[in-house]
């Protein structure tokens, strides 16, 4: 039997080995609200985001990932010191490992409040539906497997939340995925399981020119383990970023993105592998891609939209 599929069907089937449900992506900081339904209008204007992750590239049937999201603003205009701005946005996304299949469909809504001038706490929610899909044609095992031998296609409710803080030159987030926790009917202890997530960075403005940025992604699954990113951006004039990160038992991560008007951003990422899998495939790729509808003032890093 084809390595990877050994492996899927371990994961997903069994009552004993669990593992992260959810896509993972590199480029998290910058697409935060495909992360956190927090961030939905939390710009002044219309915010496209697009990533494609080809993960472990070589390796038959491994993990294809990607998103579109797109958010709005609403109500811009504060009538009273704490009175909420709000957003709106959507959430297509869609994950594929060998035979199996995920694909989300969420609406968001957020509520943005102002403590100060420069601090801001803000709430969402994604609800919508997710389907998964199996097809057991092309598996095979050494003893006939009903658990495995069978095509399945579901559709089930879907719900996240989360929060977000932020300051002048910080922020730190919390998500809570996967809030229905509901069978996937494969197997025979199969099913969408709680995941939270912690989030968080600081912006060192050196010069007008040039900022740094360190930042850390924690995933937290209710059953498996504990999932982080370390990552570290230099953002030159906020119109080229270079990164590295690093992501525990799995990869070292680069990357490097550019601006044109400040408007349109391009971004590409490269996971070099470092676990035991690097024996069998050749990395991961990964490249977004981002619009928005406003121009900022300025060329700076002073601009930089997490923390306007």
């Amino acid at each position: 039997m084809r390595i990877l599929y050994l492996f899927l069907i371990a994961l997903s089937f069994s009552g004993l080995i669990f593992s992260q449900q959810l896509p993972q992506y590199s480029q998290w900081a910058l697409h935060q609200f495909a992360m956190n339904p927090a961030h939905a209008g939390i710009k002044k204007c219309i915010d496209v985001h697009s990533v494609y992750r080809a993960q472990w590239v070589g390796l038959e049937g491994a993990p294809r990932s990607g998103f579109v999201t797109a958010s709005i603003p609403i109500n811009t205009k504060r009538k009273k010191f704490l009175s909420a701005r709000h957003g709106l946005g959507a959430k297509f996304e869609g994950d594929r490992i060998g035979q199996m299949g995920t694909s989300r469909f969420n609406l968001a809504y957020a509520a943005h409040f102002n403590f100060t001038e420069k601090t801001r706490l803000s709430l969402g929610v994604y609800g919508g539906v997710v389907q998964f899909g199996y097809n057991h044609k092309g598996s095979t095992t050494i003893t006939p497997d009903p658990a495995v031998m069978q095509e399945i296609s579901m559709v089930r409710p879907d719900a996240h939340f989360g929060a977000w803080w932020n300051g002048e030159n910080y922020y730190i987030g919390f998500m809570a995925n996967q809030l229905i926790v509901s069978r996937r009917e494969t197997g025979y202890d199969s099913q969408f399981r709680f995941h939270f997530a912690f989030n968080g960075g600081y912006r060192f403005v050196l010069n007008e020119n040039l900022g740094l940025v360190p930042a850390m992604m924690v995933r937290i699954p209710v059953v498996g383990p504990v999932n982080f990113d370390l990552n570290l951006i230099l953002d030159i004039k906020n119109m080229f970023n270079f990164g590295a990160g690093f992501r525990n038992q799995d990869a070292v991560i680069f990357m490097a993105g550019f601006k044109i008007n400040q408007q349109f951003s391009l971004q590409y990422s490269f996971d070099l592998t470092i676990s035991r899998l690097n024996n069998v495939s050749h990395n991961t790729h990964e490249i977004g891609i981002s619009f928005i509808t406003c121009k900022p003032a300025r060329n700076s890093t002073s601009s930089c939209p997490l923390f306007e």
